[in-house]
């Protein structure tokens, strides 16, 4: 069974609302601003590219390291999270 951290948690938990991109499970201070410098400043626009892509989450996984350097498992956290999120709110 796989664990998820208070982050993961807290998001999928609730609207997404005007959340900042590094509220996303896997992304960091870092990978937030790097996000941010593409145009992906708050967390409903990398929802945005999770669905363009189809809610695939190895299409994701790899938009987001090859956009990011993201390793695999912050992409693949980020991705668990806004599967689980689209799961309960879409």
């Amino acid at each position: 069974m796989s664990t998820t951290s208070q982050k993961h948690r807290d998001f999928v938990g609730e609207p997404m609302g005007d959340k900042s991109v590094t509220c996303l499970s896997g992304i960091g201070e870092t990978l937030g601003r790097r996000l941010e410098v593409q145009g992906f400043n708050k967390a409903y626009v990398v929802l945005g590219q999770f669905l363009l892509l189809r809610k695939d989450t190895e299409m994701f996984t790899d938009w987001l390291k090859d956009a990011t350097g993201a390793n695999s498992r912050q992409a693949e956290s980020c991705a668990q999270c806004l599967r689980e999120w689209c799961d309960a709110f879409l």
